[in-house]
């Protein structure tokens, strides 16, 4: 157990249910376009491109606009749709940032740091993740909440960490703790700045990689054991 004073949060997979979300905004755009009955086959093969595209992001190899379109672009490609991937994209996004279920303890959690000084960043669209946390429980809760795209850089890029940083006015890095789901993400970005990390693994992946999270954890709430 150790005083942290700031927590950075991620948002999908760490406080909010992403599957949900994400499942509920299929749904609906899917069903916008008539396109229910393959709805499962659509998904296989979505999870599919978006797991390698979000990869290409992560390594600087593509921005978060081109992700958006062409993930809807090969998916088309591959099952032989005549639909515009930018306008569905769009209203993909629209239906994703109405979805506001959290992951199972995050409210409590939260409450009970709220005397910490807590932030977000994450890696995502600026308006999907404000609608998100401003319709939820989590509401007014953070002091900043720094997105990739507003920033022109994601994680685990140095770069987001030093706005953060700099956003907070933080001078001290050994009282900071990153918490997110994503190894190559959340635990790489911390690892690289030279913050502890918080490493959020709920679907009790293993870790195959050659990075050591300062802290792991199965259940959101054990993370009150670990903040004094």
């Amino acid at each position: 157990m150790k005083n942290y004073d700031i927590i950075f949060f991620d948002i999908d997979d760490t406080l909010f249910d992403f599957t949900k979300s994400e499942q509920e905004a299929f749904n609906k755009v899917f069903n916008k376009y008539d396109l229910l009955n393959s709805l499962k086959l659509y998904e296989k093969s979505y999870q599919e491109i978006s797991k390698v595209l979000w990869r290409d992001l992560e390594d600087g190899k593509m921005s978060l606009i081109e992700l958006g379109s062409e993930r809807f672009r090969r998916l088309f490609l591959e099952h032989e749709l005549e639909i515009d991937a930018a306008v569905f994209n769009q209203d993909y996004l629209e239906f994703l940032g109405e979805q506001t279920h959290l992951v199972q303890g995050a409210e409590k959690v939260i409450n009970s740091l709220s005397h910490k000084r807590l932030a977000i960043i994450t890696n995502g669209y600026t308006d999907v993740q404000t609608s998100r946390i401003n319709n939820s429980p989590l509401k007014d809760i953070f002091e900043h909440i720094i997105i990739s795209e507003s920033t022109g850089f994601q994680k685990p890029q140095m770069e987001i960490f030093d706005y953060a940083f700099n956003k907070l006015n933080i001078k001290d890095k050994s009282n900071v703790l990153m918490v997110g789901d994503s190894l190559t993400s959340d635990i790489q970005g911390g690892m690289n700045y030279g913050i502890d990390t918080c490493w959020f693994n709920h679907k009790y992946k293993e870790n195959n990689t050659s990075l050591k999270p300062t802290y792991e954890i199965n259940k959101l709430e054990s993370l009150l054991e670990v903040i004094k």
